[in-house]
């Protein structure tokens, strides 16, 4: 008996020393590199990290050679690399100059092939309409190239071949012919907003829905009921018909979530003539001048929260370029948003500060309409102008130039792009105009 507690007092002894001298499995220092988006000439790359002692210093490899060194403080990071060539191959990999360990470490090679440029390339077809007074058109909705909406006021002559005070306030395209309308039946009004979901799913001034059969009236708590006219709306933006933005003047925004609308305060008495979002529909810009263009403001919406960006003086600069004034907002990844003001197009990252990274297009005369389609296909209109920047290089088109001569908006599918406006003849009388290329 006493040998058998004397085994088992070993026998414990060895299993606790050998419990004792257990150690956790080592983890191996990691770094993790993934694509996340890319462009004609840019790449954005999330690098993640594990049992990497931070601060660090790494280098950016691009085809092997460094690209970048870098000081690394959190543990995922996003990478932006840029001056890089369209429809390109490249190669990218991180590497620690130290990990936790004393040696170096080394990511994944990740392949990128940059966006190759679209073509500057357009055959352009030109009509006008209006015989009396001023008709102009000032927003455009492209379904495909067989359904286009434009809106506006334009004049006619009744079947006497007299002057009609009462406006058509919408034309639309089924690719062969334009059809002159008056929404809902009613005429002698303009509208100034078109956009569209679908075929049978299009929103006019921010209330009016057509759903390929009917127009209905959605006014459930539009901010300034009950007459619903107070303010002026310019544009709407939404991911679908029941999350719709309308922006308008004075710096007006209101939010439909399918059923009601809420008025969204701004922060800001600026006219707002542009709203778009980002490609995950959970953040959207707006952006507008005053009457008299000296105030500019860029604005963000994100979860229904209404953020002002930027406020200021029109002639004001960042980066050193002008700021103003703002005329349009357009996106295509959750980095940057596209800002457009008279002069150009620029580039803004998507976060609260306003910063202009850099200017991409430069205008012949003032911008006041900006769309695409992706990076590289981005069209711009304004007084005399149409231009196209195709992730490289900008470009507008002669051709369509005349004196007198004002595009509103500009809209592009994958197979057509339109721009509308108005040719100015007379103090009492201008035509609508209406471009589209293919």
């Amino acid at each position: 008996m006493h040998k058998l507690k004397i085994f088992l007092i070993i026998t414990l002894l060895v299993f606790i020393q050998v419990s004792c001298n257990t150690t956790d499995p080592k983890v191996e220092p990691e770094l993790l590199l993934k694509l996340e988006d890319v462009s004609c000439t840019e790449a954005w790359l999330q690098l993640s990290t594990n049992n990497i002692q931070l601060p660090a210093t790494i280098n950016l490899l691009k085809n092997n050679s460094v690209a970048q060194t870098l000081n690394l403080s959190t543990t995922d990071s996003l990478l932006y690399i840029d001056s890089l060539l369209p429809n390109q191959n490249y190669s990218f990999q991180v590497s620690s100059i130290q990990s936790a360990t004393g040696g170096p470490v080394s990511s994944n090679k990740v392949p990128v092939t940059t966006l190759d440029t679209t073509s500057h390339n357009f055959t352009w077809q030109t009509f006008t309409f209006g015989q009396h007074q001023h008709s102009v058109l000032y927003d455009v909705a492209v379904i495909d190239e067989n359904n286009i909406w434009a809106v506006g006021a334009i004049y006619m002559n009744d079947s006497l071949g007299n002057p009609d005070p009462t406006s058509f306030n919408a034309v639309h395209w089924d690719g062969q012919h334009w059809e002159l309308k008056k929404i809902g039946g009613i005429g002698g009004w303009a509208c100034h907003t078109v956009f569209a979901f679908s075929a049978n799913d299009i929103w006019f001034e921010g209330t009016i829905h057509w759903d390929g059969a009917s127009y209905n009236v959605h006014k459930n708590g539009w901010p300034l009921m009950p007459n619903g006219d107070g303010w002026q709306v310019n544009r709407m933006w939404g991911s679908n018909s029941n999350d719709l933005y309308a922006v308008g003047n004075n710096g007006n925004i209101a939010y439909y979530n399918g059923t009601s609308w809420t008025k969204l305060e701004s922060g800001t008495t600026v006219n707002l003539n542009d709203v778009w979002g980002n490609a995950d529909g959970k953040t959207g810009w707006a952006c507008g001048y005053t009457d008299d263009y000296g105030t500019s403001a860029l604005i963000k919406i994100k979860d229904g929260v209404v953020e002002k960006v930027f406020e200021g003086f029109s002639n004001s600069q960042s980066n050193g370029y002008y700021v103003g004034p703002m005329s349009g907002v357009w996106s295509d990844n959750v980095y940057r948003v596209f800002l457009m003001n008279w002069g150009g197009i620029y580039l803004q990252q998507n976060n609260n500060q306003f910063y202009i990274e850099k200017e991409i297009a430069r205008f012949s005369n003032a911008g006041f309409g900006m769309d695409g389609t992706a990076y590289n296909n981005i069209f711009a209109c304004g007084v005399g102008f149409v231009g196209h920047w195709n992730g490289y290089t900008y470009q507008e088109y002669p051709e369509l130039f005349q004196q007198q001569r004002t595009f509103k908006s500009v809209k592009a599918n994958t197979n057509i792009v339109c721009a509308v406006g108005m040719d100015y003849n007379s103090p009492i009388y201008s035509n609508a105009v209406i471009v589209l290329g293919k």
